[in-house]
């Protein structure tokens, strides 16, 4: 955790806190970051991986992952995402297909169809899309063969 992060009580994207609104711990908890797509730096293409990812740049293009993601306040995504959890404070524009837990922090901004198994709004954050729930652990997809949403 930075020591920003620390100073905060761990109030961070990946902080283990449980939120006390609802009990519930975040969806992507601390860990390894195996890949990062940082703030300055712009990703074109299908990224494919099973580790932890977080996004604070650019990223344009496909994402099918078994693992967790997490997008900071500066990502801007623009693809259909597939993944086990995803925790949002940046901007996504495409559909997300996430067989665990979608959560949307204050600052997130989504725009296109979700499908999940468990989902946070939280107050602030917006979303324009459609919405399915599904049992816990039930196969994505809801991107797959679907063009990217438009803002």
């Amino acid at each position: 955790m930075s020591s920003k992060a620390a100073e905060e009580g761990g109030k961070g994207l990946f902080s283990s806190r449980r939120d006390p609104a609802t009990g519930t711990a975040p969806a992507v908890s601390e860990g390894r970051i195996d890949t990062i797509v940082g703030k300055e730096a712009e990703f074109k293409g299908t990224l494919l991986s099973s580790g932890l990812i977080r996004i604070e740049g650019r990223f344009e293009g496909e994402i099918a992952h078994k693992g967790d993601i997490a997008i900071g306040e500066s990502g801007l995504v623009h693809a259909n995402i597939q993944a086990r959890n995803l925790t949002v404070a940046g901007t996504i524009t495409g559909n997300i297909d996430v067989s665990g837990k979608l959560e949307l922090l204050p600052t997130a901004k989504v725009t296109g169809d979700i499908a999940v198994a468990s989902l946070v709004i939280a107050e602030g954050a917006l979303f324009k899309g459609t919405s399915t729930m599904r049992a816990a652990g039930e196969q994505a997809g809801v991107g797959e063969g679907r063009p990217v949403a438009s803002a």
